[in-house]
């Protein structure tokens, strides 16, 4: 019997370059909100908290969105749903370069973007999960997880040049037509899923989320990627916010590396971390390197607001660092979650994960722009008391990751010592 036509013969590799090509042209205007911040403060008249909003509604927006989109991948096809949030994000940005002329108007476009971003952050990975042979899976999450940082790197620097040609609401429009690219490429070039999924053997409904939850292994990685994205996105968010007000109030020009290249040399810094870590994750351990990356990061978030408001160049140093630290266990903990989830809930429990992590993203932004605004503004004490409560968030969430003790991967060193350490 002649397989139909509809379901092609591709490899995983193929599969891999198609998905992650396709992320970076879907995400890459992803950011351009937090980029073109300063201006649009300016622009529209902003206080600190209206600035936080706009910036974390889109991450509302996805919270709302994820547990439904991402957990219908258990039933449907992924690349279907998949194709539904790269339609959303192009009609998002397409109505806030035609609509969005104040707080109200951003909201409701860049919350649009935002469940966009739910219906092909986590369905593109879990469009991968259903086609991909489960060894290889640890490094297309990885693959997957630099397509998407690559995008959120190269966001800052298009959307800084892009609006210097044209204006903002040229970037807006180049965005929209990116995206609307990467639909097309989805939709002529992946295959659909060539298996029925089979539903879980308890019987369980589709949106029943409690055997997500007692799943304390892919909990623990998920609890961990909150404050995770949390402090991902109060970097993405106000990075360049920061490295603005330390470059005017130490009168020192940017020169080569204004605030925006900084931010996108973060983004490019953060991509390559992100890979690496996933590696050495296999190599030394996951659960290690995750404890690492995150201990490492609550020292330099305790530093940054202090030290680096004290130059600019210092500034640009610090965050580069953090970064780094940041994304290191980015793809070590998607591939956790998903490495320990049931097989038939898998895509529910990449949602509750989503979920989870998006919930800080949402906070993240919000929480620097009420500390700066308790604060009496930009200053030197409001950033350093906004990044050292993102430490003391992320110093819980360490604690609880060390006490719930995740499982290993297949293929994890550490798995291979858990293993060792229960023989007879």
């Amino acid at each position: 019997m002649t397989e139909p036509a509809s379901v092609s013969r591709i490899s995983p590799v193929h599969l891999v370059a198609i998905v992650c090509a396709a992320q970076v042209l879907v995400q890459i205007g992803a950011f351009f909100w937090p980029a073109l911040l300063p201006g649009m403060m300016r622009l529209w008249s902003l206080n600190n908290s209206e600035a936080g909003w706009i910036t974390a509604v889109f991450y509302a927006a996805y919270i709302v969105a994820v547990p439904v989109l991402v957990t219908l991948t258990d039933r449907l096809d992924a690349k279907h749903v998949y194709l539904f949030g790269v339609g959303a994000t192009v009609l998002g940005h397409l109505l806030f370069a035609l609509i969005a002329d104040g707080f109200w108007s951003a909201m409701a476009t860049r919350a649009l973007t935002g469940m966009g971003w739910a219906g092909t952050y986590m369905t593109g990975l879990k469009l991968l999960a259903d086609q991909v042979d489960a060894k290889q899976m640890s490094r297309a999450t990885a693959g997957h997880a630099a397509s998407i940082g690559i995008s959120g790197a190269l966001s800052f620097a298009c959307a800084d040049l892009l609006a210097s040609l044209g204006g903002w609401k040229m970037a807006f429009f180049c965005a929209s037509l990116s995206a609307a690219v990467a639909w097309i490429m989805v939709a002529l070039l992946a295959p659909r899923r060539a298996r029925k999924p089979v539903p879980p053997a308890d019987g369980q409904g589709l949106f029943n989320f409690l055997p997500v939850f007692r799943n304390t292994s892919a909990m623990a990685y998920a609890l961990a990627y909150c404050i995770h994205t949390l402090e991902m996105s109060a970097l993405r968010g106000w990075g360049v916010a920061f490295l603005a007000w330390v470059a005017a109030s130490t009168g020192t020009g940017a020169g080569l590396l204004s605030p925006t290249a900084a931010i996108t040399a973060l983004g490019v810094i953060g991509t390559v971390a992100s890979v690496a870590g996933n590696e050495a994750a296999i190599r030394l351990g996951r659960r290690r390197l995750i404890m690492t990356a995150m201990a490492a990061s609550i020292l330099i978030a305790a530093s940054v607001g202090w030290v680096g408001t004290l130059s600019y160049w210092g500034a640009v140093a610090l965050l580069l660092v953090y970064g780094l630290v940041v994304w290191l266990d980015s793809s070590s903990l998607t591939a956790g979650a998903a490495g320990t989830a049931e097989p038939a809930r898998r895509g529910a429990t990449l949602a509750v994960h989503s979920m989870l992590g998006y919930t800080g993203g949402f906070l993240g932004p919000l929480i620097v722009g009420w500390v700066l605004d308790g604060a009496g503004g930009m200053s030197r004490a409001g950033w350093s008391v906004a990044f050292l409560s993102v430490a003391a968030l992320m110093a819980l969430a360490l604690a609880a990751f060390a006490i719930i003790r995740p499982r290993e991967l297949a293929g994890d060193r550490g798995r291979q010592n858990e293993v060792n350490s229960y023989s007879p």
